[in-house]
């Protein structure tokens, strides 16, 4: 088991976050999210990532960003 109670072969859930933003902040994200075709949630997380990773704190064990657009097609 890892440190927050999941275990080896189960995928770990994301952490739900409740954030209060003024709303004018809102609405600047969510039309910058809609400008590059990422929900508004997706776009804080990009932020946030980007914010650790200049400043030199994202954690290696963090799971790559998900990639945009479609899921590969099977077969």
């Amino acid at each position: 088991m890892t440190a927050d109670g999941e275990g080896k072969g189960r995928p770990q859930q994301r952490k739900q976050v409740l954030l209060r933003l003024d709303p004018a902040m809102h609405d600047a994200l969510a039309r910058w999210a809609a400008d590059e075709l990422r929900s508004t949630n997706a776009q804080i997380d990009y932020l946030l990532r980007r914010a650790l990773k200049e400043a030199g704190r994202l954690p290696k064990e963090a799971r790559p960003h998900p990639r945009r657009g479609r899921p590969p097609s099977e077969g």
